[in-house]
């Protein structure tokens, strides 16, 4: 990455970027790492792993006996803005490669039935979608922008989302196919093997 893709990016300054003055959910002290993340960020509190049955069962089970709190849309920007772009030593939130009008919430499975002997319901999992806006067209580094936002949002909330992130329609020249990457749980595996990646990857969700 020793030649810049992008020059002069448009910032955006702190003052303009949406906030509700509050501190985003605080990650917990016994979470526990990803099986396919564990290693891009070494030493923090994760979440279990989505794609694991045994785990996630686990944890959904604890969180149902806890009360839900609920989380929004401007909860998962104020949790991604603050990642560093791989490029320049600024926000993907102050680059606007992150805006909150493209983060959305959608149920995908309705929470469970009370079970007979009177524990509380599972909690209804929830879908998180970010459409991410690379500051050039033939960014070569989108995948790596998608991949930290995709970690990011993995480590620090709980189970009962699911994460979707996507490169936004229109806005580069390869989005086909960096989603399919993005999407595929096989393929991001694999991606984060990669000891220069997860270098990267470090260095990008360091200031989160």
């Amino acid at each position: 990455m020793s030649e810049i893709l992008n020059a002069n990016p448009t910032i955006r300054s702190a003052a303009d970027l949406p906030s509700r003055g509050r501190e985003p959910t605080q990650k917990s002290k016994n979470q526990r790492p990803f099986g396919l993340l564990s290693s891009a960020i070494p030493d923090a509190a994760y979440t279990p792993d989505p794609f694991n049955p045994s785990s996630a069962s686990e944890s959904e089970s604890s969180d149902s006996e806890e009360e839900v709190e609920p989380i929004d849309e401007q909860e998962i920007y104020d949790l991604i803005a603050p990642i560093q772009d791989p490029e320049h030593p600024l926000t993907l939130g102050s680059l606007s490669v992150v805006n909150l009008p493209d983060i959305s919430l959608s149920p995908t499975l309705p929470p469970t039935t009370l079970s007979p002997n009177g524990n509380n319901a599972q909690p209804q999992i929830t879908t998180v979608t970010v459409l991410v806006t690379p500051t050039i067209t033939h960014c070569s580094l989108a995948t790596v922008i998608g991949l930290g936002v995709r970690v990011r949002l993995e480590q620090a909330l709980p189970p009962r989302f699911r994460v979707d992130v996507r490169i936004k329609e229109g806005t580069h020249s390869t989005a086909e196919q960096v989603n399919r990457q993005l999407g595929d749980k096989e393929r991001v595996a694999a991606a984060l093997e990669n000891g220069t990646l997860m270098g990267v990857l470090r260095k990008m969700l360091d200031g989160c």
